[in-house]
């Protein structure tokens, strides 16, 4: 299947407990469906094991316009600038494995 992408530090990085993986959904909800998407699927694949880690790079994507985000979890642009963190790019593949199948599906 696709390679998960979870570097070696990860470990080092708290899993999220029950309170912080329901506030990060809370956070990540969104105004364009195909984003919801990709989320949903990020979820179903990686809820069990996102860290703290994980929550501040979803978090930085978050905090982008749903056609900025949907840029990027297209591969219409990378990252740039405050933006392009280890993170960011990590969760940012994350969200790219599953996502784009059910965006195409729809």
């Amino acid at each position: 299947m696709g390679e998960t992408f979870i570097p070696s530090d990860a470990a080092a990085s708290p899993l999220l407990d029950e309170r912080a993986l329901s506030k990060l959904h809370w956070r990540c909800r969104r105004g364009l469906l195909e984003n919801d998407l990709f989320i949903e699927q990020f979820f179903t694949r990686f809820e069990p094991q996102l860290t703290q880690r994980h929550a501040t790079g979803l978090l930085a994507l978050m905090d982008l316009g749903d056609n900025d985000l949907l840029d990027l979890l297209l591969r219409r642009r990378e990252p740039e600038a405050a933006l392009d963190s280890e993170e960011v790019r990590e969760v940012l593949g994350m969200l790219r494995q599953g996502g784009s199948a059910a965006v195409q599906s729809r």
